[in-house]
């Protein structure tokens, strides 16, 4: 690691001399270029004087200051800023030791680690380590860093000195406007609320990884492949927040939760079940359909078997009748005749039934 700050630690009348290291990582987090969309190439950012709208060289880029409210901008020059008193900007002074509880997380800013910086600051430096740990404090001091003073809290942690810069409590805005107005907590909510927080257990910084950074590379990784990831799917729900508690509980302890407390855990939206209940009865629409479709192509083939009984009916009648007229009619023919009529009767009963 390289070394972004060297200084000092003023602890009464001992001085450690200390060498300041990033402690966090920010390189791994997901981080995108602007592009132009229509050929896909990188957009550039460019310093542009408001004044007379020509691009301005790094070499003339200066600092100045604008008074709030105020449209007035002053220059300030970085001799201006050296002859300032600060007497922070080398060494933080310890200002007091306070219980860790003290101190809010909002104001926790940046975080460093601190190493000696020579062998003579080994020892003074292992003590302050220790004596932070053994009487459980940390140490609150000023300090002035990249041009800037700010307060620091000092903490032992992993065999090392952790410098944390804080935010001035002024810079701290009120919650006042996102505190929800009055509501009601049932006992029997905040006793399962306790019961879930006790069987949680502690947490394994070993499982835990940045989801969005995966779905990400993975994301990037089908583009360059020329596929498309399958999204989630994902749909509103509301929870009935007491039924909600009681399965986390039992999921805590390991419990089998059930399909019974999956139904009762969430509540699907109105809209959810209407969607639902329009697909089942488009469904029945569909099997009646086809129903109706079954029984017509039912009955449209009896319909054209009927005719055909008929019609060997019709042409026995006019043999008859053409048999009458002649007076050709034998006994024989009679009898044939008469057999075939009792046939077509007993056919167009048949296909009358």
């Amino acid at each position: 690691m390289r070394s972004i700050w060297n200084g000092s630690i003023s602890f009464g009348l001992v001085t450690i001399p200390v060498k300041t290291y990033s402690a966090t990582d920010r390189t791994s987090s997901v981080s995108f270029v602007r592009i132009h969309e229509k050929d896909g190439a990188p957009v550039q950012y460019r310093k542009i004087c408001e004044l007379d709208g020509n691009e301005v060289p790094n070499e003339e880029v200066g600092k100045g200051y604008q008074p709030p409210g105020d449209d007035t901008i002053v220059p300030i020059t970085d001799d201006d800023l050296s002859q300032l008193p600060m007497p922070t900007a080398k060494t933080l002074s310890i200002l007091s030791f306070v219980d860790p509880t003290e101190i809010d997380p909002l104001q926790m800013d940046k975080s460093y680690y601190l190493a000696p910086n020579g062998a003579s600051a080994a020892k003074p430096y292992t003590l302050l380590r220790e004596a932070l740990e053994h009487h459980r404090k940390v140490a609150i001091g000023k300090v002035a860093m990249r041009g800037r003073e700010s307060l620091a809290m000092l903490r032992a942690h992993d065999g090392a000195l952790v410098m944390h810069q804080l935010l001035w409590p002024d810079q701290i805005r009120p919650a006042t406007e996102v505190v929800p107005d009055d509501v009601e907590i049932r006992e029997n909510e905040m006793t399962l609320a306790e019961t879930l927080m006790d069987s949680l257990g502690e947490l394994d910084p070993a499982e835990l990884h940045d989801d969005y950074r995966e779905a990400v590379e993975e994301l990037v990784a089908a583009k360059l492949e020329g596929t498309e990831p399958v999204a989630p799917a994902s749909g509103a729900q509301v929870i009935d927040l007491t039924a909600a508690l009681e399965k986390s509980v039992r999921a805590a302890q390991g419990e089998d939760t059930g399909a019974e407390s999956e139904s009762a855990s969430v509540t699907p939206l109105r809209g959810r079940k209407a969607a639902k209940k329009s697909a089942a009865g488009s469904g029945t629409a569909k099997k009646s359909g086809t129903g109706q479709q079954a029984t017509a192509r039912k009955t449209g083939a009896a319909t054209k078997k009927a005719p055909a009984k008929k019609s060997a009916e019709t042409k026995t009648a006019a043999k008859k009748s053409a048999a009458a007229t002649s007076g050709k009619s034998s006994k024989s023919t009679a009898k044939k005749t008469a057999a075939k009529k009792t046939t077509a009767k007993k056919t167009g009963k048949r296909s009358s039934a």
